[in-house]
């Protein structure tokens, strides 16, 4: 192999190298996932007067992709929304009907991160003094979440694409030293 050639191919290999680091190291951690911070009414807590409203609060901002917040009765079947899910910035809340029977209440969420994957997770509250509300209907509760589709591309498709141009890089710099 000539100097000039094998010096080209060290330089194109090293410039494919520096490239794809720096595709790299531009990404975001794709396990930084969103983490429940605080809620309203409190996880795992007594209250005498039914709440209007559960509040979730995460770490970092909820993407507005399918979000959705239930809470469930004593009966672990009858729903309780009074509406839909709303995401503001960290906060994820929905609207309750008054409670009606005194006993343990489960919220289950289902949250997209802004990263772009799917958080979920319960937590239960006890109703101290049993309330005069009915549950909501069950088609009310089946379309108590609105389906959207998250736009954004994840971060996987970026790093898989580096990868690919870097495998792309190589067998170029093969072709050009032979």
């Amino acid at each position: 192999m000539l100097p000039k050639t094998r010096n080209l191919l060290i330089r194109l290999c090293g410039l494919v190298f520096t490239v794809a680091a720096l595709l790299l190291a531009g990404t975001h951690a794709a396990d930084a996932h969103d983490v429940l911070e605080s809620a309203t009414p409190a996880k795992n807590s007594s209250v005498a007067s039914a709440p209007s409203s559960v509040e979730l609060v995460f770490n970092e901002p909820v993407d507005d992709g399918f979000n959705e917040i239930t809470v469930l009765g004593p009966d672990r079947t009858s729903h309780w929304e009074a509406g839909a899910t709303t995401v503001r910035a960290e906060t994820v809340s929905v609207p309750l009907r008054p409670l009606g029977p005194a006993g343990i209440y489960t919220v289950g969420y289902h949250i997209v991160s802004e990263d772009g994957h799917p958080v979920s997770g319960s937590y239960t509250f006890t109703l101290t003094m049993p309330g005069e509300g009915t549950p909501a209907p069950q088609v009310q509760a089946a379309a108590a979440a609105p389906s959207t589709t998250d736009s954004a591309v994840p971060v996987w498709v970026w790093i898989a694409g580096a990868l690919v141009l870097l495998a792309a890089g190589v067998v170029v710099a093969r072709r050009i030293a032979r």
